[in-house]
């Protein structure tokens, strides 16, 4: 094995290297509105069932809010709410950190195989201002976004 194969992959104890894995967006809410901010619950995100379903999140996964209106950037963990709802109740610490009105973004994360990785399309949702679903498609990136 060539030093820069190795030095590229994760060695394993008999020298050859094993399959790298990715960590890739799988499911995305874009520009939802933060309807509660609870500070006195433990923890967590509470996400309309409808939403949750949509981009296949499921109760206890781990999420990532990004508030586009302050620019904070958290971990949590989604729970269902009420279907048809618009519920988007920011939980716990995180309460601090986000507030009704805020526009945030919710993203769930897997680790892929990188063969998988490079053909994966994740799950993305828009919202309008009403946490009800604008529109399902595929990533945008930003250039592109003006002619999409």
């Amino acid at each position: 094995m060539t030093a820069w194969r190795r030095n590229l992959g994760i060695t394993q104890g008999n020298g050859r290297t094993s399959a790298m894995k990715r960590k890739m967006m799988r499911a995305k809410i874009h520009r939802a509105r933060v309807t509660q901010a609870d500070v006195d619950y433990e923890g967590s995100v509470t996400i309309d069932q409808d939403l949750m379903e949509a981009v296949d999140m499921i109760d206890g996964e781990a999420v990532a809010l990004w508030n586009v209106t302050n620019g904070e950037r958290l971990e949590t963990y989604a729970l269902t709410g009420p279907p048809g709802s618009g519920v988007v109740c920011v939980n716990g610490a995180a309460a601090h950190k986000m507030r009704p009105g805020d526009t945030i973004i919710i993203t769930a994360f897997a680790w892929m195989e990188e063969a998988a990785a490079r053909h994966y399309k994740p799950k993305v949702i828009l919202m309008d201002e009403e946490n009800r679903i604008k529109d399902a498609r595929e990533e945008v990136p930003g250039p592109q976004r003006a002619c999409a």
